[in-house]
């Protein structure tokens, strides 16, 4: 195997053992593929690279457009602080490509691992997901929370050992649990390889969407360069694979013949063991609360296997909304535990001494009277997400300044009481009502196309530009106002598109309720039909998401059709719950609907559905 090299340039130092790039003790986050670009022209300084060079090597056999490489670059001259018009590392030759125009050197001997700082060592080779950032300062992320991160480190050595883990962190919203999980995944790592899969439960669709997050986690997986997750379900899950269509070759799901509920539960199951056998897997599904039926069957099917693997399985949720909703993950997590097949981690809220250390590190050396840490604590209780936000209220309130070089409060103490918000959700509006008009409107059209949202889908619906969004929601993530940065997905027809995700659901809901009625209506009906339109003969593979679209936007016609397809899809998984519910909805519908053939014929394939799922 060649031996990893690293290389000099300005103040920076490349680390290809590491896969990343070094700012004296600081790890500087990259995506994969910003990367990828960068490792490219450091090998070639001074050598002209063109566009299509870079295409064909960051992204083999996949058609990309210029604006995806332009958009890499920029993020690596953001990460470099580098300027396009007065550059120090990349250099743009117009409509050929680009230069790397940095003296290079490469280093003559490799870090110690020992040695690597604790923020990047044994950083992972491959990722399902992009590395997601905190919602604020990065200072959050480890604010009370050094126990809590000391026994996921232990679960994980068992893990490594071939004892498979299940770990579900609880609290409520904003309490901090995608973030912990962030911080974990960057603590060392013992293995070469870890594999990183994410799943994420979706609140308007994923309870009728049987496996909705492990199909999205093992597909995204399975495209990751060198990755061996294709073959692992080739080999022990074809079933699933099957209905991978972005994995399979396919331009649509195959026909499952004689799948089972069980069968599929085994399949994916020893697909798992077969990865895990060299690998260690992080398995992390966000948001179980809203988690389909059928996703919670393998939870529990692959915490009861007593096969070695090195997984390590991390749910979050909020125990409220399963409490509420009579969610049946509390069963499942009850009989694990009785079982000992699982860890539970619940996150407390932060205490006054966190956010008091929260403000010295967001305002270094601050003249802040110590009332503020407790008056922010009382208003919070604690919670990191609200505390965050009152946080940046104050500073966009101009509350808080930097005068003279050192943080200051602008007015009396009892003032910045009055002027906190009691209510988060109108500090959330205030927030809001300060961006741009163009962003608040992208912000708005994003929150119709749900959770994790794309530029081709807001583009739609609000019926603008695509790049002019991408431009828009770019910024918002880089000031981690409202988005995650993006990560880049690719469409039926072979274009690339960036999908961004909010940082919070509570954002998307306070948006959504901003958008009028007849508004959000049209913008649900134009996202419909450009998904029809994009996805054509697949797209069956969107097709709850469509009909709550079609639905949303009063075209009960074709929700009803999307219904049962969605339905048919659930059955093929032998996932009868879910088929069983998508049913219903469609049977409930169509009694809207005037009497016609069409609407006979549907009824029976519902009433089908209905009664097969309810057998099984």
């Amino acid at each position: 195997m060649m031996a990893k090299k690293q290389f000099s340039f300005g103040p920076f130092r490349f680390d290809e053992a590491n896969e990343c790039v070094w700012h004296g003790p600081k790890a500087i986050q990259l995506r994969p593929k910003a990367y990828a670009i960068l490792h490219y022209l450091v090998q070639r300084p001074n050598v002209l690279v063109t566009k299509r060079q870079l295409l064909d090597d960051v992204w083999p056999n996949t058609f990309v457009s210029d604006g995806v490489l332009k958009d890499g670059i920029r993020q690596l001259r953001d990460a470099l602080g580098d300027d396009a018009k007065v550059p120090q590392f990349i250099e743009t030759a117009h409509r050929r490509g680009y230069r790397f125009i940095a003296e290079v050197a490469e280093l003559a001997h490799q870090l110690n691992p020992a040695t690597v700082p604790d923020s990047f060592a044994g950083a992972p080779r491959f990722t399902a997901y992009p590395q997601l950032t905190a919602s604020s300062a990065p200072a959050v992320n480890m604010l009370d929370r050094e126990d809590a991160l000391a026994q996921m480190s232990g679960w994980l050595d068992k893990a490594l050992g071939g004892d498979r883990q299940v770990v579900f962190v609880t609290g409520e919203a904003g309490i901090g649990k995608t973030t912990l999980v962030e911080a974990f995944l960057q603590q060392p790592t013992a293995p070469e390889h870890v594999l990183i899969a994410r799943g994420q439960c979706l609140e308007q669709y994923g309870a009728g969407e049987a496996y909705l997050p492990v199909f999205d986690a093992f597909t995204r997986l399975g495209r990751e360069p060198d990755s061996k997750v294709l073959e692992a379900l080739r080999q022990c899950a074809p079933s699933w694979l099957a209905q991978m269509p972005g994995l399979n070759g396919g331009g649509e799901r195959e026909e499952v013949h004689g799948a089972t509920r069980e069968s599929m539960l085994r399949e994916m199951a020893e697909a798992v063991e077969s990865l895990t056998s060299t690998t260690l897997l992080f398995l992390v599904i966000e948001d179980l609360h809203w988690c389909d039926y059928s996703t919670l069957d393998l939870i529990s099917y692959l915490a009861r296997r007593r096969n070695t693997a090195r997984l390590l399985l991390i749910g979050t949720y909020r125990p409220v909304e399963v409490i509420v909703t009579e969610h049946p993950l509390r069963d499942v997590k009850r009989e694990l535990q009785l079982h000992k097949l699982c860890q539970e981690l619940p996150l407390e809220y932060l205490s006054e001494e966190a956010v008091a250390e929260f403000l010295q590190l967001r305002f270094p050396s601050h003249q802040f009277p110590a009332r503020l840490a407790a008056m922010i604590h009382r208003r919070t209780e604690g919670n990191p997400l609200f505390m965050v936000n009152v946080v940046e209220y104050l500073v966009d309130e101009k509350i808080i300044a930097r005068v003279d070089g050192a943080w200051k409060l602008q007015v009396d103490f009892d003032e910045v009481e009055m002027g906190v918000p009691e209510n988060i959700r109108h500090m959330i509006e205030k927030h809001i009502d300060r961006l741009k008009p163009e962003e608040q409107r992208v912000l708005e059209g994003a929150s119709v196309v749900g959770m994790d949202c794309s530029a081709v889908a807001m583009s739609a619906g609000l019926g603008e530009d695509v790049v002019r969004i991408e431009e828009v929601c770019d910024g918002l993530a880089r000031r981690h106002h409202f988005l995650h940065p993006a990560y880049l997905a690719e469409l039926p027809d072979g274009s690339i598109t960036p999908r961004y995700r909010f940082i919070h659901a509570l954002y998307l809901n306070v948006l959504y309720k901003r958008v009028a009625a007849t508004r959000r209506s049209q913008i649900h009906g134009r996202i419909a039909e450009r998904g029809e339109a994009i996805y054509r003969e697949r797209v069956g593979e969107i097709a709850a998401e469509l009909s709550v679209h079609f639905e949303q936007s009063r075209d009960l016609v074709r929700a009803v059709k999307y219904l049962q397809i969605a339905a048919e899809n659930a059955a093929r998984r032998s996932a009868d719950h879910e088929a069983a519910t998508l049913a219903r909805r469609g049977f409930e519908l169509l009694k809207t609907l005037p009497d016609a053939a069409e609407r006979i014929e549907q009824e029976t394939s519902l009433r089908e559905l209905i009664d097969r799922s309810s057998l099984h």
